[in-house]
């Protein structure tokens, strides 16, 4: 029975529940940001690229040709035109699109995490009080002037008796 009542008490912690809920934010998050990159970002870039599908910019690895010609005379036709055309045929591929996209997803997230803990770490100096100053912890050495611990009676540079 106490090691039911221990999880428990590890489950309704605060940090435990925020962590999940920061979790299940961040999920939310990363769908928003998947949707700019591939709704809003990439269509003009794939525009300039001439109409290509940025996610389908990929690069055929040497050597599938075989299979390629192949999917071309079979009945009917095979037609590859997308990232999943070629992987349901197992041809192997570089998808540098796709991979560019996530680079740019990456690159958007990681500047709004910036932003956030730009943003809370000055909200915090705002709410907090600068700390109060309390004793001092060293002192200077009168022959060196090098900082000492207050309690030294020995300068720990010049060894001078302070």
């Amino acid at each position: 029975m106490g090691m039911l009542k221990e999880f428990r008490e590890f489950a309704v912690k605060g940090n435990v529940i925020d962590l999940a809920v920061g979790v299940i934010i961040g999920g939310a998050f990363g769908k928003i940001v998947t949707s700019i990159v591939e709704d809003i970002v990439m269509p003009p870039i794939s525009l300039l690229l001439g109409s290509v599908p940025f996610a389908d910019l990929l690069w055929v690895v040497p050597g599938q040709q075989a299979k390629i010609d192949m999917l071309r005379l079979a009945h009917p036709p095979k037609e590859l035109k997308t990232a999943a055309d070629y992987k349901a045929a197992a041809i192997a591929t570089v998808n540098y699109g796709q991979f560019l996209s996530n680079v740019v997803q990456f690159l958007i997230i990681a500047f709004v995490v910036f932003l956030m803990v730009k943003a809370i770490n000055k909200a915090r100096t705002l709410i907090e009080p600068p700390a109060a100053p309390g004793e001092p912890v060293t002192k200077q050495c009168p022959y060196c002037l090098s900082d000492i611990p207050i309690k030294a009676s020995r300068c720990k540079f010049c060894t001078s008796e302070v």
